[in-house]
């Protein structure tokens, strides 16, 4: 008797511990097992927007993973993928919580407005962690961080190249020399979300990260609080190309799995090339920019790369590259101004 009673009390535990409990979200309680879309709104009185969240919660506690798409609207890849998740993440085999915010800054989607909300024209990629008393966009950011971020366990944003930009796919993570559990967990994320290149995000001597200073980024202000926190970069020019809205399906899926939230092997990066540092060149005119290469392609130091001209077409300069290694993103569109960014450059090692 005594056997079984000990027996009946172990698989009671174990039950217990892996039960799983309703999730409680801006007032809303989401059984497990159960998905949940809210709709949240943001106002500072005079204006407002919405936050359109899904919780996924499932049957068996796990993790919180967190994730956020739209932060810029106009960076489509991140924000279709989202809407796929809605019916590609199964609750009743999901292991713990996904909190998916679908698009951060509705404004600036339904706006077409790249890079900044069009209601008080702040990019809320640099206003992080906000502020409950400050503008939309500030008030924005203070609730992901507040009620999204500070609920998580592991973190990803979700970014492609807003419309003038031609950019690369890769992923990223957080580092940190102080911070070398989460560092590393981060990084080991990365290597499962199945991209060719991996940018570490070393933000040891970033002033940003130091407390008492504004975070500035969506996922910074995650790394900031503690957690592993990841970047996905998929998308260009703002184009919808249907294999990169499911590259970035397969991403979160495969991070899913390596979190032991969802059931499967998870992707694999063992060739994938890690770039830590990037080199940015501005433009030194307004007028039209010429590239000659696109995002993915090697370089070479002092390649010539595109050329800027005024608005009768007469030649201002030729840009040369001033760092060798692989186009990240660079400028798509002819606009350009004096002082904005032609191209970013992975330097490999």
């Amino acid at each position: 008797m005594k056997k079984l009673t000990v027996f009946f009390l172990t698989i009671t535990f174990g039950y217990f511990l892996s039960a799983q409990t309703s999730f409680e979200f801006h007032g809303q309680r989401v059984n497990p097992g159960s998905k949940a879309h809210i709709s949240v709104e943001i106002s500072d009185g005079n204006q407002k927007t919405t936050l359109p969240i899904t919780i996924f919660h499932g049957k068996e506690a796990g993790a919180v993973f967190g994730i956020v798409a739209g932060v810029h609207g106009y960076e489509y890849a991140p924000i279709l993928a989202g809407q796929k998740l809605i019916d590609r993440i199964d609750t009743e085999q999901l292991k713990g919580t996904i909190i998916l915010v679908q698009i951060a800054n509705v404004e600036s989607f339904l706006g077409r407005s790249p890079y900044v909300n069009p209601l008080d024209q702040k990019n809320l990629n640099r206003v992080f962690p906000g502020s409950a008393e400050g503008s939309i966009t500030e008030r924005i950011a203070d609730y992901i961080s507040q009620k999204v971020i500070a609920r998580c366990d592991y973190f990803l944003d979700m970014h492609s190249g807003d419309a003038p930009e031609d950019l690369m796919p890769y992923c990223a993570y957080y580092h940190h020399d102080d911070k070398k559990e989460i560092s590393e967990q981060g990084r080991k994320l990365a290597k499962g979300m199945g991209f060719d290149h991996i940018i570490i995000f070393n933000t040891t001597s970033k002033d940003y990260i130091k407390e008492g200073n504004p975070s500035l980024y969506c996922s910074a202000e995650a790394f900031k609080q503690g957690i592993p926190s990841l970047d996905i970069e998929c998308g260009k020019l703002g184009i919808i190309e249907d294999d990169l809205v499911e590259k970035v399906v397969d991403a979160v899926i495969s991070v899913g799995k390596e979190l032991k939230m969802i059931e499967g092997v998870p992707l694999t990066s063992s060739g994938a090339i890690f770039i830590e540092n990037r080199a940015y060149m501005s433009s030194s005119h307004t007028g039209f920019f010429y590239p000659l290469k696109s995002s993915g392609d090697y370089i070479s130091k002092g390649m010539k790369i595109g050329y800027i001209t005024d608005f009768f077409n007469r030649k201002l300069e030729d840009v040369y590259a001033k760092e060798s290694g692989i186009i990240l993103y660079m400028l798509g569109t002819p606009p350009v101004n004096e002082g904005e960014t032609l191209v970013a450059i992975g330097q490999l090692d």
